[in-house]
């Protein structure tokens, strides 16, 4: 069985999404037989890293909220990420573009540690304030899950698996993608946004009959 996820670095849903997940497949009988593939998204192609500004303040200036009204409005994601044993500090989260890290993402899939560059992304990024964007950044967790230092740096110097990248986004609209993160289970069930465990469980058992 083949799970497919599309998901952004920097979507606050996805890491939960992810948590979920893993959730379910530790309940499901089959769990061995699954192979998971993080496919690339971005939520806003056109962001401009800005190491000066964190993502409340972001948030507030392009909504035109004050920064009381988007501490009270992030507060049921930080409910969310707490409830999966995630800790967001949004203080600290860097404004920052994702496109380099989804082609770490794509590089380290070609190593079979797609999984592990994900999962150390979203932590870089949500609870240790690292700009995600920085290539020096990028280096280091690569190096941190296990890729050779000197892969990492040829790769981010040249545009390698920025084809994978837009083929992924491409694809995410073809299949009906709206919004991240988006669960397609064997090209038989697709699952939108960061569900209750329960809700991935019954699709991995419907698409496993």
């Amino acid at each position: 069985m083949k799970v497919e996820i599309w998901s952004d670095v920097m979507c606050p849903f996805c890491y939960i999404g992810k948590r979920k997940f893993e959730a379910a497949l530790e309940e499901f009988d089959g769990a061995d037989k699954v192979e998971v593939e993080w496919k690339s998204f971005q939520l806003n192609p056109a962001l401009q890293t800005d190491p000066s500004k964190n993502t409340l303040q972001h948030l507030a200036e392009s909504k035109g909220w004050s920064m009381a009204q988007t501490r009270e409005t992030i507060q049921h994601v930080l409910q969310m990420a707490e409830g999966v044993g995630l800790h967001y500090d949004f203080d600290k989260a860097v404004v920052a573009n994702s496109f380099d890290a989804h082609r770490l993402i794509q590089f380290a899939k070609k190593r079979n540690k797609g999984d592990a560059a994900e999962e150390r992304l979203f932590k870089a990024y949500f609870t240790e304030g690292k700009n995600t964007a920085d290539h020096k950044v990028l280096l280091q967790l690569g190096e941190e899950i296990g890729l050779k230092h000197e892969e990492i740096s040829a790769m981010l110097k040249s545009n390698d698996f920025a084809e994978e990248v837009h083929k992924d986004i491409t694809e995410a609209q073809a299949v009906g993608v709206r919004g991240v993160p988006f669960f397609v289970i064997d090209r038989k069930f697709a699952v939108s946004g960061a569900q209750d465990s329960k809700v991935f469980l019954n699709a991995l058992t419907k698409a496993g009959e």
